[in-house]
């Protein structure tokens, strides 16, 4: 079988760890041919990452220059995929061309924009962002419609296709992520003061804004920090300056951008990790702090529970009062180990191999 997969976000966080992870993981098992189709600008670290691969002759990269939420995608992805003469097309992104034909499996993460519709979150002027939301929705709902399979990666993010877009129970499997062994390096401390770390970017369903001002209100040592680890854009710098009058003391910092050797070192060092989400697919730092040995705060929200499970120190993400109850037991450290423990068993469970193990049966069930 040739099967073709949607790489175009490969240099990406997030959806370009699990396309870089599924990629790696089909590369040991000697199944199928795949065609992997790439922006330009990642094509040579693709292509240097799959000649490390133990059946790298299974792998044919493709260069697009295909963005993604394009008019190009709708129109020429279609054309591109044609001329490879696929049995299976995989997109890993919700991003599909409707015009594609041909049978397909869809990965869905989540579906925040479904539920968070304010054009506060994003940076283009109401009237645009109109138009590409429900362009997102029409795409979406023809998506998971027409996809013979779809991959859901987590039980919630399934309910949620079933009870916001009426997709079949029987047409998704729910797959879960797993833990880059680089994530999993011991660090050396990079901070020497006491902190909560947070990571990821910061769109308004992040919900960052609200745990900021649930740290400034708990009690904590003084040296205490809010330690931000993601990509600088727009949303970063618009609550830097949001929060730059409350921050007097600078005990808030953004780090940027880290590599893994370094975000494992945060993990490994911090107080907890906190994640106050209103709304997540998975949920991938918690797992990642997890699997090193670090405390986890999240929002009791579905996919969160599902992924820690009794592992982690819930609470409400709307009620600063109560996020700040939970940073307070993280600075004053009790039940650490108790959580900690149940935390590296619970990350145990995940891993990226199997995730690929069981997309291989999702595509033979095609």
């Amino acid at each position: 079988m040739t099967i073709g997969i949607d790489c175009r976000l490969w240099n990406q966080t997030g959806v370009g760890r699990y396309v870089r992870n599924l990629v790696k993981e089909l590369g040991e098992v000697n199944e199928n041919k795949y065609v992997l189709f790439v922006r330009k600008q990642d094509y040579e670290n693709l292509k240097s990452q799959i000649s490390n691969l133990k059946y790298r002759e299974n792998f044919k990269p493709v260069s697009v220059d295909i963005p993604w939420h394009s008019v190009k995608e709708q129109i020429l992805f279609p054309k591109v995929l044609k001329k490879e003469n696929l049995d299976l097309m995989h997109f890993t992104y919700f991003s599909v061309p409707i015009l594609y034909k041909k049978p397909y499996v869809l990965t869905v993460h989540d579906l925040t924009l479904n539920h968070f519709k304010s054009g506060k979150a994003s940076t283009r002027n109401f009237l645009v962002y109109s138009i590409k939301r429900n362009a997102y929705l029409f795409i979406m709902k023809k998506a998971t419609k027409n996809a013979r399979k779809i991959i859901a990666v987590s039980n919630a993010t399934s309910h949620e296709l079933v009870d916001h877009l009426g997709v079949p129970k029987d047409k998704i499997s729910a797959i879960y992520e797993g833990v880059d062994k680089s994530v999993l390096a011991a660090g050396k401390p990079l901070i020497s003061d006491p902190y909560v770390l947070y990571v990821g970017n910061v769109y308004p369903h992040k919900n960052a804004e609200r745990a900021i001002l649930a740290f400034f209100k708990a009690s904590k040592p003084a040296s205490a920090k809010f330690i931000f680890v993601g990509k600088e854009d727009f949303f970063y710098k618009s609550l830097r300056k949001k929060i730059q009058n409350l921050d007097k003391k600078k005990r808030v910092l953004f780090e940027g951008f880290v590599d893994d050797d370094s975000l494992s070192a945060l993990y490994q060092n911090a107080k907890a990790l906190i994640m106050p989400s209103l709304m997540e697919g998975f949920g991938l730092p918690v797992l990642e702090a997890m699997a090193n040995k670090c405390l986890v705060l999240a929002s009791d929200i579905p996919s969160l529970k599902e992924v820690a499970e009794d592992a982690a120190l819930y609470f409400n993400p709307w009620d600063i009062n109560d996020i700040s109850r939970k940073i307070e037991i993280a600075f004053s450290s009790q039940n650490d180990e108790e959580y900690i423990e149940k935390g590296l068993k619970r990350s145990k469970d995940f891993s990226w191999e199997k995730m690929a193990k069981e997309t291989l049966e999702v595509y033979e069930s095609r």
